[in-house]
């Protein structure tokens, strides 16, 4: 079974999005994990906007990536640029892959925009995972 992390800066919007979306598409063909080079909590609007789309992420945690270091990953994916410079190094073989997100938690805007959004980033986040589960795994 494949080990997939993946990281973003605080662990809280981007990231979880991801970590929901890639257990979904991925099934039992992977263990997913997502972790932060800071853990700040999930973002309640992330949980609400996933399960919008009947992805619940609620119980997923924001974890710091340091908790990680003895697992052998076989791709590392970083969805913010931030993570991707500040990734610490992970002796393993795993393949790295990034792809920059706006951060939906940086939404400004009435509560409706700010929602749409997340919607928008959610969307984004989603179809990368789809893509990326039906061409690696």
């Amino acid at each position: 079974m494949k080990k997939i992390l993946v990281l973003c800066t605080g662990n809280s919007c981007r990231s979880q999005i991801a970590e929901g979306y890639l257990k979904h598409f991925a099934g039992s063909r992977a263990e997913i994990y997502s972790a932060g080079v800071e853990a700040h909590g999930v973002n309640p609007q992330a949980i609400e906007t996933m399960k919008e789309d009947g992805i619940d992420i609620s119980t997923q945690t924001s974890n710091n990536v340091d908790e990680y270091r003895d697992i052998d990953f076989d791709f590392v994916i970083t969805v913010c640029d931030n993570a991707k410079e500040r990734c610490p190094f992970f002796p393993s073989t795993a393949k790295k892959f990034h792809q920059n997100f706006p951060d939906p938690a940086k939404a400004t805007g009435t509560e409706q925009e700010i929602k749409n959004q997340f919607r928008q980033i959610r969307n984004q986040i989603k179809d990368y995972c789809r893509k990326f589960v039906a061409e690696n795994l």
